[in-house]
């Protein structure tokens, strides 16, 4: 035994609770295991806490039983048993214990030993909530929250994410906060929120921390500041938080507010990027592409770029689009161009659809087809990309993919001149001077009516988010 900090007394605790327990005692047997468990008093031996505790839960000692229970589960002093654990976890909460109560139902909820009923680990929870755990408060909240076992219900899920709130219990207090922020079975409110991602925040919480910058950057609930915005991030950062460490990347890397640090930038994009965030991982391709944060470096840029793009990243599939059909620091490769392209074009992003058009319109690694030209191409100029507008407008007067229509082709060459197209300015003269004045009437009544519904459109999204 090394006890060489332990008083005399805590000494003679150790050689009273050896002495009942080898006598049969199960208290003693179960506080001498605790004391191996725990290393409290003598050296930590999960094999020696192991033999004591299932002495004790032998003899139907609850306490006992749901810590060998975790011993079982976690393989501490016995080869790790979830059904073993599931057995100990629920002869202790039949006797009403409550911290086993919320085991045995976190095994029902992950299938771990049980068959997975979430149905039977709500039922668990609630009957450890009802004793006061706060932990099994907020996982019955959770339960309500999600419809795990029984039907949505903010209200029930507010009400429990509170009663565990109250207690000091941080993820409840941050859960709580995330029900104000997003206005789940109440009327939303930042202030509220801020209010519970502070305590919970204040008790190390990292997403909380990360939401509590957030709010501190965009003013929700709260006067914009930077610096403290900044503060709260690191705080999350530190703690490993993929999304604050992007957040940070962001903000230092626009210097919005704070002082310009395209070093720790980089710094930080590279982490959350490490972690799988695919925007740092895109402005990390960015950073390296531009020579921000560290020199230029196009294989890095392109590895950052891939491994967003293979996440479903848009912006990575365009610029890996780019790099492909412009041979940027790889070999020119019209095919893996419009790959990328498709890709992103397929989840709306307008230059990528321009340039997939464009790919169709010449041939470039696809067979050349002026319908699909024009296809892509409606899809960005829907979606108001001047450039998309200018090159449709031009297939419409050509008749190239389409019926050759003067009329709509200089309605797109309007609305490419007003979205700064030069070159857009230039010819819809040129096609203004082939118009009777009617046409050109029609004309503008058709740019008139595409400008009012996609205003309207805009709105209705705006308000959406």
């Amino acid at each position: 035994m090394n006890r060489p900090n332990n008083t005399r007394d805590n000494y003679e605790t150790y050689v009273w609770f050896r002495q009942a327990a080898e006598r049969g005692d199960a208290y003693a047997q179960f506080n001498l295991g605790l004391m191996y468990k725990k290393g409290d008093c003598i050296e930590r031996d999960y094999t020696a806490a192991f033999k004591w505790l299932r002495q004790a839960a032998m003899q139907g000692l609850a306490f006992a039983q749901n810590h060998l229970g975790a011993l079982y589960y976690n393989g501490r002093g016995v080869e790790k048993s979830d059904p073993e654990a599931a057995y100990w976890f629920r002869n202790a909460a039949e006797q009403g214990d409550a911290s086993a109560q919320q085991n045995l139902g976190q095994m029902y909820r992950k299938g771990r030993g049980l068959e997975q009923n979430h149905e039977l680990a709500l039922a668990w929870f609630y009957r450890a909530a009802e004793q006061g755990v706060s932990s099994a408060q907020n996982l019955l909240a959770e339960c309500y929250l999600f419809g795990h076992g029984a039907t949505v219900n903010y209200p029930l899920a507010m009400a429990w994410f509170r009663k565990a709130a109250v207690q000091g219990h941080a993820q409840a207090q941050l859960n709580l906060g995330l029900m104000y922020k997003r206005g789940l079975g109440v009327e939303a409110s930042d202030a509220q929120a801020l209010c519970w991602f502070r305590q919970a925040a204040a008790q190390g919480a990292a997403v909380a921390q990360r939401h509590l910058g957030i709010a501190y950057a965009d003013a929700l609930g709260v006067r914009a500041d930077p610096l403290r915005a900044v503060a709260w991030l690191q705080r999350a950062a530190d703690q490993n938080d993929r999304e604050a460490q992007y957040q940070l990347g962001v903000f230092l890397s626009s210097g919005k507010g704070v002082d310009q640090d395209e070093i720790r930038a980089l710094n930080w994009y590279q982490r959350a990027a490490e972690q799988g965030h695919p925007n740092a991982q895109y402005n990390l391709g960015n950073m390296y592409a531009n020579g921000r944060g560290a020199a230029r470096d196009e294989r890095r840029a392109l590895e950052w770029y891939r491994r967003a793009a293979d996440q479903g990243a848009a912006n990575a599939q365009f610029n890996l689009g780019v790099i492909f059909a412009n041979g940027r620091g790889v070999p020119r490769d019209d095919v893996r161009a419009a790959h990328w392209y498709r890709l992103a074009a397929e989840q709306g992003d307008a230059s990528a659809q321009n340039n997939l058009g464009v790919m169709y319109a010449g041939g470039h690694g696809v067979p050349q087809d002026d319908a699909l030209a024009v296809y892509w191409y409606r899809q960005a100029a829907e979606r108001n990309h001047a450039l998309a507008q200018f090159n449709l407008g031009s297939m419409y007067e050509a008749g190239r993919g389409v019926a050759r229509d003067i009329v709509h082709a200089y309605m797109w060459l309007l609305l490419a001149a007003e979205g700064g197209h030069e070159t857009a300015s230039a010819n819809k003269s040129i096609v203004a001077r082939r118009l009777s004045p009617a046409e050109i009437g029609s004309a503008l009544d058709l740019t008139r009516q595409w400008q009012v519904s996609h205003a309207a459109a805009s709105q209705a999204l705006a308000q959406r988010n």
